[in-house]
């Protein structure tokens, strides 16, 4: 190292950092770190990245970046045993590459002062942190905030030299290029998270699972947020699975598909004689679910009335535990109780139910203590390869199992790509129906894009639905194109009720003429009405 003033250190804290404070601190410091985080760590030997590097070079301050709360970062600060300044930031994923450079980017443009005054440099430490966070240090340290960088190894230091040098104007575009190019390149070289049943590899969708993950270990109550299709129930088990209550009961009770009239009795049970059929007294959901957790599954679909009913039975007692309920078979009298974990579940926008005047504001607040919003498959197409080769996968293998004699069905290249076009209004549901119906229609052991074309056009006879064409060798632009004319023309002429005059100004014609010559050549007959 130079005589001059030493550098200022900055990294992140890692979990291998934590780990090795907790193994020095013993068991009160894990059961910190294991309150705070929600999670326990992995058990390490030695000091950690940070405090072998800090132990070996002398820095004139050690900036450290940490998402984790104060009473961690702080404390592992203080046993740093070195100089220490903690930056407390705002990080919901450690691998979205956007975030870490917007983190990273403000701390040093904020310590850019200080640093001009003790005329010292910037050391950058790759060790610690995720392999996005170690890309961001590379980047801004060869570019915008020239810094040495250091690299640990069990007890050995390592000043790494990197090689090549980024231009200033070339950063930049690099940085800024659009999320979907950026996530393209990342999200394809990712192995996919696993949450339960349900397998990702968009970075979206690895946030909304580390969310989950974090929410699991806590006994609160969940809403989950999506459009019909995404795997909110899906969502619901990993949550149920990842928790303490995992082998307990997990009972799902579809609040849409009950009758409004039986919702009461089906969440709470009822008595003999509560109404016409109740022969003898009926156990409920929320029974059925004590000591597990209970799945209310389009829970935007009840009415106020029920509504009141479930706040009533959410609300905490004062005596009881925070999950404990207490609530009243249908014609009952006496007050039962069970411990129940509580996940909901909707497709409908809550906030605007709220504001019309259909759902209870204090309702959602007892239901959404947190809440994870699953994000529709078009948003997400990285995933769409990975989801339909489990679910062919699984499809095979029911198949193969009651047909004898069943060729397994295979994707090629092209149709995954094909997939990954096509918007999913039906999100993962009606993509296991595609796959299905094409398993069983298809004689070939290859699914084929113009295959699967087909069945999507099929789906929906009004022609309206929006389906990418497969591109390929018997694609043509022009038979596309005239198809899509085709559907509009018929939708402006029914529109018009016939008119052939009225039908062109519906599309934007500037003279009858030209659709006229268009009904004639597509044979398109219409009477008026």
């Amino acid at each position: 190292m130079p005589d001059s003033t030493p550098d200022d250190l900055f990294c992140w804290i890692g979990d291998a950092d934590l780990a090795s404070w907790a193994q020095a601190g013993g068991d009160r410091v894990a059961a910190l770190i294991k309150e705070q985080l929600g999670r326990a760590l992995k058990p390490a030997n030695g000091l950690g990245p940070v405090k072998t590097l800090v132990s070996q070079v002398p820095f004139r301050m050690t900036h450290l970046l940490s998402n984790a709360p104060g009473p961690v970062a702080d404390g592992y600060a203080a046993w740093l045993g070195a100089p220490v300044k903690v930056h407390r930031v705002e990080l919901h994923s450690p691998i979205d590459y956007d975030a870490v450079f917007k983190v990273v980017d403000a701390v040093l443009a904020g310590e850019e002062e200080g640093l001009r005054r003790s005329s010292g440099g910037r050391a950058f430490h790759l060790s610690p942190g995720t392999p996005t966070m170690t890309a961001v240090w590379v980047l801004l340290g060869k570019s915008r905030y020239p810094a040495r960088f250091y690299q640990t190894h069990k007890d050995d230091v390592i000043e790494t030299e990197i090689p090549f040098d980024l231009k200033v104007d070339y950063l930049p575009s690099l940085l800024h290029a659009s999320d979907a190019l950026l996530e393209s390149g990342v999200a394809a070289s990712m192995p996919p998270a696993s949450f339960g049943f349900v397998t990702a590899r968009d970075p979206r969708m690895r946030e909304v699972i580390s969310r989950a993950e974090r929410i699991a270990v806590r006994d609160v109550s969940v809403m989950i947020l999506g459009e019909s299709g995404v795997g909110k129930e899906l969502f619901a088990r990993g949550v149920h699975q990842h928790s303490r209550r995992a082998g307990k009961p997990f009972v799902a009770i579809n609040c849409a598909a009950v009758p409004k009239d039986l919702l009461e009795s089906e969440l709470f049970g009822h008595v003999k004689g509560a109404f016409t059929g109740a022969d003898k007294d009926r156990d409920g959901a929320f029974m059925a679910a004590d000591g597990g957790t209970l799945f209310l599954d389009e829970v935007g679909e009840c009415n106020l009335d029920m509504q009141a009913k479930l706040l009533r039975s959410l609300q905490p007692s004062g005596t009881d535990g925070p999950t404990v309920r207490r609530f009243r078979r249908l014609g009952g009298d006496k007050d039962q109780a069970a411990d129940v974990r509580i996940i909901a579940a909707t497709n409908r926008d809550l906030q605007a139910e709220i504001a019309a005047g259909r759902f209870r504001e204090d309702l959602f607040y007892r239901l959404a203590i947190f809440s994870l919003r699953i994000p529709p498959l078009r948003e997400r197409p990285h995933d769409i390869p990975l989801l339909a080769d489990e679910l062919l996968g699984t499809i095979n293998a029911n198949f193969v199992t009651g047909e004898p004699g069943y060729v397994h069905k295979e994707l090629s290249a092209r149709t995954k790509k094909f997939l990954m076009r096509q918007p999913w209004p039906g999100n993962v549901r009606q993509l296991h129906n595609v796959l299905v119906q094409a398993s069983v229609l298809s004689d070939a052991k290859t699914l084929e894009p113009a295959f699967i074309q087909q069945l999507l056009m099929e789906a929906d006879p009004s022609g309206r639905r929006d389906v990418a064409p497969a591109v390929g060798d018997d694609f043509n632009l022009e038979d596309h194109l005239d198809r899509q004319r085709r559907r509009y023309i018929i939708d402006a002429m029914r529109e018009a009720g016939g008119k052939v005059t009225a039908a062109s100004r519906l599309l934007g014609y500037e003279n009858y003429q030209t659709l006229a010559q268009q009904l004639k050549r597509w044979k398109i007959q219409w009477k008026e009405s």
